[in-house]
């Protein structure tokens, strides 16, 4: 089975946020975590990955910075600021309780 976007549509600030809040990464590292993690069943295009971490670097739940690899390639690492930790608190919450909701839904 392979997981579509639709499926996960509402759902990429959790999944980025939570992969950053593990440790700062970047895009390319990140995607490659999604798709190991899901046994090649799910990972983000490219536009969608760099159009949620502007978005989420411009409402200040990430920052944003370069670091030069020993390869001599420049990589912008993403890090977790406050805001974006409560936010994905919140997020985990919401997730957890619609999860529950829709198990009691779908096993009657």
């Amino acid at each position: 089975m392979r997981i579509t976007g639709d499926a996960l549509r509402g759902h990429t600030d959790m999944i980025l946020l939570s992969i950053i809040s593990e440790k700062d990464s970047y895009g390319y590292e990140i995607n490659k975590k999604i798709e190991e993690w899901t046994e090649r069943k799910f990972s983000l295009t490219e536009a969608t990955l760099y159009t949620s971490f502007k978005r989420l670097v411009q409402l200040g739940y990430l920052t944003s910075y370069w670091i030069q690899s020993d390869s001599n390639k420049k990589r912008k690492y993403y890090a977790i600021t406050k805001q974006g930790s409560d936010l994905l608190e919140n997020q985990i919450q919401d997730w957890n309780h619609m999860k529950q909701m829709i198990d009691k839904i779908v096993s009657k």
